[in-house]
Formats: C-alpha cells, structure tokens, sequence
C-alpha cells in the first residue's frame, strides 16, 4: 500500500509498521497505559509494545474482548506483560475507580460524548497518574511519555476551535424518522458509531464532524499545555500529539454498497492495523522522540498542526476549562 509515500527525517514513512520503527528498542523496565485497546490500532499498539518488553495496563470498557487481545498475544509472546483494566473514559466515576464519533449524545456526567470520551476522560486520567509519573520519572532516571491519539480531524472544527459556553449546546437538534433507505455513503455510517437506526443528526449548532474536531484539537492543546506546565516544573516528562492515519478498517466497514470497494482498493491507499499503530508506538518508544515535547507527529514524523492547536492562550484556557469540569 501507499505506492507513492516516501521516507521522512526520521527514516520512516506511511508505510513503515510499529514493528519497524520499534526495531531493537527494548521497553524492559517501562510501563504503558494503553485506552482503547481491545481492537484495532490500539490493540497492536499493545501487541508491539510488549513485544519489546513493556508492562502494558489495557484500559478498555469491554473486558471480553481485551481478555481475548491478551491470550493472544501471550500466545505469540510468552514473556509478555499485559493487564486488562476496565475504564470507561465517558464516566468520571469508572476513571477515579479505576474515540468514538458519533451523533449528540450526553455522559453519565452531563458533558457532550465526543468531548467526554476524547478529551476529558483522558485529560481526568493523565491528571490522575501525574504524580506517579513524576515520582516514577525521579525514581528511575528514565524519561516519562504521554502520547495523545488525536487526528487530522482536529483541523475540521468550530470557528474560534472550543465552544467553552456551548459544549453541550443541542438547541438546534432535530431528530429524523427510520433510515429504512440505502445507507448513504459517509464519513461515519450509523453501524460505525452504534447507533439505532432511529438517530439523532443535528443542524448548524451542534455538527458531529466539527464536534469530533473539537475534541480531537482538544487532544493536541492538552499536550502542548502540558508540555508548558512540565517545563515550568523542570520534569522529565515529554507530551504529545499525533495523527495516526487512515485505517483502512475504520471506514464504511459495515456499508454494502462501498466495502467491497474498500476492501479492495483500501490496501493501496490506506494504512493496515500494522501501519497504523507505528505513529504511536514511534513516539511511546523510539529514541529519536527523546526530549521532544510539543510536537504533533503523523507517518512517524513531525507534522504540522493547525493554526488553533498552536494557540498557546486557547490550550490554557482548554485546561482551565478541563479542570473545572473534573472538579464540578
């Protein structure tokens, strides 16, 4: 696939599979907490950070199917380290006891979905796990990492990047009868996001593809917010972002009138499990990442981000916002 991709500075490229740009790399001694890794990119990002030697925690809602992640991948490496945890990001509750893109829904904490689950979820995490970082990073001399998952959605959002007074605005909401019809050909089909058939769309004040940029901008603020914060304290911890590219398996997987298609063209031009956990694991691992912090990375290279994910005032404001949403 992606005949036409060429290798970056780092030496990697769109085609290049976690594996690849984790070659020789040994995690012995590192810990990783891994969200949404019960399938997908997150699931080989666990595959292929054990098999260098890392603990990983999978934080995940469906304990079925992590436990199935796990056998396996104890299976093909017997000396692996893996944990499942169940966590659910939408609930503030789950993540003090313990990516979705979808239509407007409300969390079990009165906070839009798409920002709860993309955005706070993890920032109330990190949050969390802060102080263990610092502790752990002084402990052993060893660099610490947080790695945002955010997307080059994150360019398409809201005029101004966070709608801190209208997050969850559904003034304009409206609701349509059955799609009994041909599912039409989107971004995000219905099936992709589980929704009933009878589903919510909105008009102009409330947009599932700017709310999903939203909170994936959000991602790329958090880390660069959370890079000042670290350099103000002089802690050894990097943050940042990344878009992991597109996964020929999340698109139109449940369309009859376009799978085939996908399926078919989709290797050419569109990146495999393998290829789309490399970013991330790029940026968890490799040495070349050392002291980095700031960066938005994509093809395990840095990238170039939008205009309002470089707003340094807009990522203060996001976190004073984030914060007293955690604390409320």
């Amino acid at each position: 696939m992606w005949f036409f991709s060429r290798k970056g500075a780092s030496g990697f490229s769109s085609s290049s599979t976690a594996e690849e740009v984790t070659q020789g790399i040994d995690g012995t001694g590192l810990t990783a907490i891994v969200t949404g890794a019960s399938s997908g990119i997150g699931a080989e990002t666990t595959r292929v950070l054990a098999l260098r030697g890392v603990h990983v925690i999978m934080g995940v809602r469906n304990m079925a199917a992590a436990n199935k992640v796990k056998e396996a991948i104890v299976k093909e490496i017997p000396t692996a380290k893996v944990d499942a945890m169940e966590l659910d990001l939408s609930s503030m509750e789950s993540i003090n006891n313990a990516g979705v893109a979808g239509p407007y829904m409300i969390s079990a904490d009165n906070i839009e979905m798409l920002f709860a689950t993309n955005h706070l979820g993890h920032f109330l995490l990190t949050n969390l796990l802060l102080e263990t970082m610092k502790k752990t990073v002084q402990e052993s001399s060893r660099e610490g990492r947080i790695v945002n998952v955010s997307s080059d959605a994150h360019r398409f959002t809201y005029r101004g990047g966070i709608l801190f007074d209208k997050i969850n605005d559904k003034s304009a909401l409206m609701v349509l009868s059955e799609l009994n019809g041909p599912k039409e050909t989107m971004l995000f089909s219905p099936s992709d996001m589980n929704m009933p058939r009878s589903s919510e769309y909105s008009l102009p004040s409330y947009n599932r593809v700017f709310a999903y940029g939203q909170s994936k901008l959000a991602n790329v603020l958090h880390a660069n917010e959370l890079t000042r914060l670290f350099k103000e304290d002089g802690v050894d911890i990097t943050a940042n972002s990344l878009h992991p590219g597109a996964i020929v398996t999340n698109f139109f997987r449940h369309s009859s009138i376009v799978s085939g298609l996908v399926n078919m063209v989709g290797r050419y031009i569109m990146k495999n499990v393998h290829q789309g956990a490399a970013t991330t694991c790029y940026v968890a691992l490799n040495p070349q990442v050392k002291g980095m912090s700031g960066q938005y990375f994509s093809d395990s290279n840095i990238a170039n981000a939008s205009s309002h994910a470089k707003d340094p005032e807009l990522a203060k404001k996001l976190w004073e916002f984030s914060m007293n949403l955690i604390s409320g």
